[in-house]
């Protein structure tokens, strides 16, 4: 039986080694010297051959990873179980939502597709949020700028309370630039989502705007609310009077769709008016959702309604209903 090596020789292979360290080249595999009592040394491992992006395999110390974009249509619908006891049946199924269904798993785990799609969608979210709409596009359809009580981004996010009024300068420059008493005071206002305003502003707004007048509105002056929230009507109407206020603002953007914009009305708010005086139409976006030259056209409708009525929301519903 092997005796274990003595303190002396154990200090003589680790001397051996550092020295042997110092002359091998950055890279190369060194090995401990021989000892009679020590077992051999295993094999040096070799470079693993890579396939790079050019198809071509080579050698490589590094690990090359190339993966499909996960973002594309064909990869965002593929079916990541294995083995599926109706084939057909969960490809119609996942065909009919877009919501993430048959994406597999790897053991206890998502598939790594299904994480870089996750990642790349949440990250679409992060800039539709911290975006900024176009100055150019606003400056396109003549809307001037103002700003809400809010100051910055993350304030925004956590004061929804000061996203719906007004600061006092806003409130100045809207006195003095501004129409007073139309029939129809249209807004925008980024939102949770700027993205949502630079897609669909330019389809949706030409065919508002042609319709109110088409339809003998008399229009105030548009302009645009940075960092807005949709109570804010309340507190533009306090200022310019009008009869109705359509404000078009960025929704919340979601890991399918991150551009989608609203159209909220409501007759003559002002202070005390909630969600159940206002209506909305929500979803617009050309990305799964309802076209925005429909929703234009479907908003200038309801505002000719809201007008014959003279109420929105919950009132409107109730006259419409006979109930009242």
């Amino acid at each position: 039986m092997n005796s274990s090596p003595s303190a002396t020789e154990v200090r003589d292979i680790v001397q051996a080694v550092l020295a042997e360290l110092e002359r091998a080249p950055s890279g190369e595999t060194v090995r401990a010297p021989a000892s009679a009592d020590a077992p051999p040394a295993p094999p040096a491992a070799t470079p693993r051959a890579s396939l790079g992006r050019g198809g071509s395999a080579g050698t490589s110390n590094e690990m090359d990873v190339d993966v499909p974009d996960p973002t594309v249509t064909e990869e965002r619908r593929r079916i990541g179980v294995e083995h599926p006891a109706n084939a057909s049946g969960l490809a119609n199924l996942a065909s009919s939502t877009s919501a993430r269904l048959a994406v597999g798993r790897a053991g206890p785990r998502p598939r790594t597709r299904t994480m870089l799609l996750f990642g790349a969608d949440h990250a679409v979210t992060q800039d539709a949020i911290f975006g900024d709409v176009p100055t150019e596009l606003l400056d396109s359809f003549g809307l001037f700028t103002v700003q809400t009580q809010v100051t910055d981004q993350d304030e925004y996010l956590l004061r929804p309370d000061l996203g719906r009024r007004l600061s006092d300068e806003a409130r100045k420059v809207v006195a003095e630039r501004c129409v007073k008493k139309p029939q129809v005071q249209v807004v925008v206002g980024d939102g949770l989502s700027a993205a949502a305003v630079t897609n669909n502003l330019p389809h949706i707004y030409p065919v508002l705007e042609q319709g109110l007048t088409s339809a003998g509105f008399s229009l105030g002056t548009p302009f645009f609310v940075r960092y807005c929230r949709v109570g804010v009507i309340n507190d533009v109407n306090d200022v310019v009077g009008a009869d109705v206020v359509v404000l078009l603002i960025g929704e919340r953007p979601g890991l399918g769709v991150a551009d989608a914009m609203s159209v909220y009305s409501g007759w003559r708010p002002g202070p005390g008016k909630t969600d159940a005086h206002r209506d909305v139409i929500c979803m617009i976006t050309a990305n799964g959702g309802t076209n925005p030259l429909e929703a234009g056209a479907f908003a200038v409708e309801h505002v000719k309604n809201v007008i014959a009525a003279q109420a929105s929301g919950v009132e409107l519903r109730l006259k419409q209903s006979g109930e009242r």
